[in-house]
């Protein structure tokens, strides 16, 4: 009797199956890469970081699957960001759109921004000066001197941030008062972020709509030229980047 001879069609079409269905489990119960697309989390993220995200950290909703199959209502296994968190969420008014922003604000509490300053429960963030940046130019214009902070959170978690100015349109704000069931969301770089602070644009963001954590940087590279031109990568990759934890 003949025997089939191991490493045939059948044996690649099953390793094929069992590859992208370890893909899948891991894509929809672990880790999602995602990319950067806008300026709005500079100086944490830069235009062009890819990143995974932890889909474990605050439990799994409908997008956390792929097409985002309404299978259930809320959240499996679900908690709360904290305060600092940069966490990726579906934007409430198109839940096809990713967003990425930090959380800054968690059901109950009161946000404002006065002069530019950040205040949760009516108490002032404190800030701390570090220096300038200057962000990449890109087709809209030439690149900008921004002053560069560090911001403390309430727990004391501390991340930069960047301004441009104190009385912006967005620096001076009504009180927001966070939902239950939702949280608040602004980009790092403060005075060029469409965030929860517009709330006929992104506003409150219902916790269901939270897709994971932002944990690594696991590749990085200069937007500003085409990603297919590979033979420029060693010139493009930003290499200090790469395996850089989010904070």
């Amino acid at each position: 009797m003949a025997q089939r001879k191991p490493g045939g069609w059948g044996d690649s079409l099953k390793t094929v199956i069992y590859a992208a269905l370890i893909a899948i489990f891991i894509r929809t119960f672990l880790y999602e890469p995602f990319n950067i697309p806008s300026g709005s989390m500079i100086p944490t993220l830069l235009v062009g970081d890819y990143l995974f995200v932890s889909k474990f950290s605050y439990g799994y909703s409908n997008y956390s699957f792929p097409l985002s199959p309404n299978l259930f209502q809320g959240r499996i296994f679900g908690s709360l960001p904290k305060r600092g968190d940069v966490a990726v969420f579906r934007l409430p008014r198109d839940p096809s759109i990713d967003y990425i922003k930090r959380i800054v604000g968690l059901p109950g509490d009161s946000i404002q921004m006065q002069n530019g300053h950040l205040f949760i429960n009516g108490k002032e963030l404190p800030r701390t000066p570090d220096g300038s940046y200057t962000t990449e130019g890109d087709d809209d214009g030439p690149p900008m001197v921004l002053k560069k902070y560090i911001e403390t959170m309430p727990d004391g978690l501390q991340h930069p941030i960047l301004k441009a100015s104190d009385d912006g349109p967005l620096d001076n704000t009504q009180v927001y008062h966070v939902p239950p069931g939702y949280v608040f969301g602004m980009g790092d770089n403060r005075d060029d972020s469409l965030d929860s602070r517009v709330l006929d644009a992104v506003g409150y963001i219902p916790v269901a709509n939270l897709v994971g954590h932002a944990e690594i940087i696991f590749f990085s590279i200069d937007a500003r030229y085409p990603w297919w031109e590979v033979w420029e990568w060693p010139f493009e990759i930003r290499w200090d980047r790469i395996l850089h934890t989010i904070h």
